[in-house]
């Protein structure tokens, strides 16, 4: 298992995690995209960010995804890799 940090927690659990996935889920995961509509409010969250333009709610909910994204990134590296690969599909 990694380090104690915040960081090395999140990889062990995602680790774990990515180790209860058989083959078809691992695909599956690893080959996960945004809904449309997502990633479009995703986009122009990003542009206000960019801008300087966020609302404090906006800001929170644009750290959500970004928080969020992250973590969905970090489980897709892992099943890809169970699936022992090291491009997405």
């Amino acid at each position: 298992m990694s380090d104690g940090s915040a960081s090395g927690v999140l990889d062990g659990l995602l680790e774990s995690l990515s180790r209860c996935l058989d083959a078809e889920s691992a695909r599956r995961v690893a080959d996960f995209r945004l809904n449309p509509h997502v990633q479009e409010r995703v986009d122009v969250l990003a542009e206000r960010a960019n801008e300087g333009l966020l609302t404090p709610e906006e800001r929170d909910e644009y750290e959500a995804f970004v928080n969020t994204s992250d973590l969905i990134a970090i489980l897709q590296l892992k099943a890809m890799r169970a699936l022992g690969s090291n491009q997405p599909a």
